[in-house]
This record gives structure tokens, C-alpha cells and sequence, in this order.
């Protein structure tokens, strides 16, 4: 059941919401996910039952080729434990809504470097860009779409 409170948050470059039209298992399963929402701020925030429910990603862009492509679906631990090298989701600074999927590099005091494993991606956005991130949403557990990937 989602919170209908506001805005829900949106994957970089996708333009819907993050975890929408995710496609149904071939036996009928579906992953679910639930997130609250406040309308009163920018800011997502997680009731805290909702806190440590695993939440879904569909994959847009480049950027975090090979490992992922576009239209591959994540699940996400929110508020899991991150080590280097850990694929994450985490809130583009200066837009808390959209959502990035990055890989963690190390973690300092300001917050995580987190880069992307396509450095020449067109449209890339990582710690080279807007630095050190602190509001890390999840760690990536599972990629379980498409089930298998062709080889191109």
C-alpha cells in the first residue's frame, strides 16, 4: 500500500516514478515495495516501520554499464550496511526526489564518493560531479529483471 501524501521519488533521467510498471513475475509474482511520503518538504521520509522494507529500481542510462544496463530492476535493503565496492541507491544532491544507482568507493567524513563504473557515459552524474554523498537510501541485494540477459 503506497502513501498518497505527495510526490513519489523518481529514478535520474527516467521521468516516472521509481518503482512503477515493474513487470509481474512469470508466475504471477510481484515484488512490493512501500514508501511513504511527506508534500510539506523536498525531502522523502520513511515511516519508521518502512524504514527497513526492501524497495525496487528500474535501471535508466549508461552509466553504471556493464554491471547494469537500462531496464534491468533492482531490489534495494533500505538502510543497509555499505562496504566499498557495494552498488547503492542513493538521493541526487540538489534534487532529493530523483534517485541514482552508483557504486561506493570509500567512505569519508563528509558522506560516501560514489562513482559510476562508466566513466564516459554521456550524461554520467557521480562524486566527480556534486561530491561526497550522505543520504544513501539502500544497498542494491538483487538484480531479478530480466531473469537472463542476452549477450550483445
Amino acid at each position: 500500500m503506497l502513501n498518497q501524501l505527495g510526490p513519489q521519488p523518481t529514478l535520474l533521467g527516467s521521468g516516472t516514478p521509481a518503482g512503477e510498471g515493474v513487470p509481474r513475475h512469470p508466475r504471477g509474482l510481484r515484488l512490493v515495495a512501500r514508501r511513504a511520503r511527506t508534500g510539506a518538504s523536498a525531502r522523502v521520509s520513511l515511516m519508521p516501520s518502512e524504514r527497513s522494507q526492501p524497495m525496487r529500481v528500474r535501471v535508466e542510462g549508461d552509466s553504471m554499464r556493464p554491471a547494469l544496463v537500462p531496464g534491468d530492476w533492482l531490489l534495494v535493503r533500505r538502510n543497509a550496511t555499505v562496504h566499498p565496492g557495494d552498488l547503492v541507491v542513493a538521493r541526487l544532491p540538489g534534487d532529493p526526489d530523483r534517485l541514482i544507482v552508483k557504486r561506493a568507493q570509500w567512505h569519508g567524513a563528509d558522506g560516501w564518493w560514489l562513482e559510476s563504473d562508466n566513466q564516459r557515459a554521456s550524461g554520467r552524474r557521480d562524486s566527480w560531479d556534486f561530491g561526497p554523498v550522505h543520504d544513501i537510501v539502500g544497498r542494491v541485494v538483487l538484480r531479478y529483471w530480466p531473469l537472463l540477459r542476452r549477450r550483445r
